[in-house]
């Protein structure tokens, strides 16, 4: 069977200043999904985007939209999402009261659910949503603070990939495993050999700067091609 891995480039680490233009280098690479932030400034000390300009960003690209919800008022943020109009929403179990809701909320709406975990999160929290939700995106770095250069992703990274793989495995085989946070060059090959499957895709990767996107997605292929080994592989 093949293993696909996607890739989802975090718009934020582009020229916030530049969007459009940003949006479309990574649509003429062939990737077609966006990893979006959207942070409350409580949840973590950062708002790198408005609900106004994501509003924007949508009328300008059909690219997929991935929406990361960090923020203590999930519903209100799951809301405004749906109102724009993107194709999958993650929330974090850390800050939710009624997981189940929310999921249900985002799943009537036609648009796939994924549920984020802080590092110190247990996966038994998973334990009755699985069967439930298309995404686990797992934060290898403390959420907002990817500012701190010298922040590396906890010790426990792949032991946590491949117990999570494990789980999925048993219970709902189509649930993507996200990783984000310090997805580099340097971690991607033990992370997709752990059983990351989608990556989010920042400044250590394809955004490294003093190279070309071109070039660093090239990189990062090589990167995952490295991590599956022979196992026959499609890069999306």
């Amino acid at each position: 069977m093949e293993k696909q891995v996607k890739l989802a480039p975090s718009i934020m680490c582009a020229d916030l200043v530049n969007l459009e233009n940003g949006m479309k280098e990574l649509e003429e690479l062939g990737l077609d999904t966006l990893h979006i932030d959207v942070i409350d400034g409580t949840f973590s000390p950062s708002m790198p985007l408005g609900l106004e300009t994501i509003k924007r960003m949508r009328e300008v690209t059909s690219m997929n939209f991935d929406i990361h919800i960090m923020a203590n008022d999930n519903e209100f943020f799951i809301q405004e999402m749906l109102k724009i109009g993107v194709e999958s929403i993650t929330f974090h179990h850390e800050t939710s009261l009624h997981v189940d809701r929310y999921i249900q909320l985002i799943k009537q709406a036609g648009t796939k659910v994924g549920v984020a975990l802080n590092p110190s999160t247990s996966l038994t929290v998973l334990d009755y949503v699985l069967p439930e939700i298309d995404l686990v995106c797992l934060m290898l770095i403390n959420p907002g603070f990817a500012t701190n250069k010298n922040e590396k992703q906890v010790p426990y990274a792949t032991k946590k990939i491949r117990d999570l793989q494990a789980k999925i495995a048993e219970v709902n085989p189509t649930v993507q495993l996200q990783v984000d946070g310090r997805v580099s060059l340097d971690s991607i090959p033990q992370l997709v050999e752990a059983g990351a499957n989608n990556l989010v895709l920042g400044s250590t990767s394809l955004f490294i700067k003093g190279n070309t996107l071109t070039e660093n997605k090239q990189k990062v292929e090589e990167a995952v091609l490295q991590g599956l080994g022979e196992v026959k592989a499609h890069v999306l």
